[in-house]
């Protein structure tokens, strides 16, 4: 059961079952690690997990949240392959010393600073040569200028933007 007080969006089911449809044409779960940010209650890590990835990182500020995926993967039998760290997104990306194949952000809606997202993970060093940044957001927001834009795929207000290193 997830924490109390958390409200998933109403598409997120729909929505994550299609970017799964893609992803399974696009990425070799078993040979590719995830950073996760903004991970909530865990889903997307969770369903790279199921795939057979092995090396995913979830990125949680909120405590319970945290405490919630921590005690998720270890019911799973998943604990080691996936690692939670307590920590806000904002401070963890110039820390972070580790390269992923696949960034995946999720930030709420309303959070301040949402389209400088792509820049933080681009312009930093997460992001492994090859790899891609996708990135959960409204109909508000529109990237198809950034230059490392790659695709867009929408399923009703949840749009999910591809990016990748150039």
């Amino acid at each position: 059961m997830p924490p109390a007080g958390y409200k998933a969006r109403p598409t997120t089911d729909f929505a994550k079952e299609g970017l799964f449809n893609v992803l399974v044409n696009e990425i070799d779960f078993e040979q590719s690690s995830l950073l996760d940010l903004f991970s909530g209650t865990g889903s997307i890590s969770f369903e790279f997990a199921s795939r057979g990835s092995k090396d995913i990182i979830a990125i949680e500020m909120n405590a319970a949240n945290a405490g919630f995926i921590k005690k998720t993967a270890a019911a799973l039998g998943i604990a080691g392959s996936v690692q939670v760290v307590h920590h806000n997104v904002f401070d963890f990306l110039p820390i972070c010393h580790r390269r992923f194949d696949v960034v995946f952000a999720d930030p709420p809606y309303a959070i301040e600073g949402l389209d400088t997202i792509p820049d933080k993970v681009l312009d930093g060093s997460v992001l492994a040569d090859g790899g891609v940044l996708i990135l959960e957001h409204p109909a508000d927001y529109c990237f198809k200028e950034h230059p490392c834009f790659v695709k867009e795929k929408k399923y009703g207000n949840v749009h999910f933007t591809f990016f990748a290193k150039r």
